[in-house]
């Protein structure tokens, strides 16, 4: 199967991480949902990089399953910032080298702190995007810890 060579990729090789390349259709807009229906999996099992930023413009990444929020109320109090919230778009991809609906974790721009919401790692594998709409790449989840300096947070909301 033909897929991109994106930063991510390039990273993933360099690290040694195992990984079988996704494609399908990308939709404005569509989500994980859109991915999850593509390849016949449990959303729950799409992970989203979301690039957010604290009050002082300090930008991270936040990875969350693709059927569940970050509440950035949750998040700001396990940092110890005031505020949460999420990049614009072209600061994202400034700050990432990725377009948004691309955004992977791995081989970003600029190193940014990764927050990853725990029960991630419950999962016997992640589909993650690999850095261009419509790629994403299926991983063991341990392969996050192994690669990134991640922080295990528990920020999901509880509301569906």
């Amino acid at each position: 199967m033909e897929y991109p060579v994106t930063q991510g990729v390039r990273f993933l090789r360099a690290h040694n991480v195992k990984f079988t390349p996704y494609m399908y259709r990308y939709e404005e807009h569509g989500g994980t949902s859109v991915a999850a229906g593509s390849l016949n999996v449990d959303e729950h099992a799409v992970v989203k990089t979301l690039v957010m930023e604290d009050e002082r413009g300090e930008a991270l990444i936040v990875l969350m399953h693709g059927d569940r929020e970050v509440s950035t109320r949750e998040l700001a109090r396990v940092l110890g910032v005031k505020t949460i919230t999420p990049c614009e778009p072209d600061t994202a991809s400034r700050r990432t080298g990725y377009m948004v609906g691309g955004t992977s974790p791995f081989g970003t721009r600029t190193s940014l702190p990764v927050c990853v919401e725990s029960t991630i790692f419950d999962l016997p594998l992640i589909y993650i995007n690999g850095g261009k709409r419509g790629f994403l790449v299926g991983i063991q989840p341990a392969e996050l810890r192994r690669v990134l300096q991640v922080r295990e947070v528990r920020v999901a909301r509880d509301d569906p």
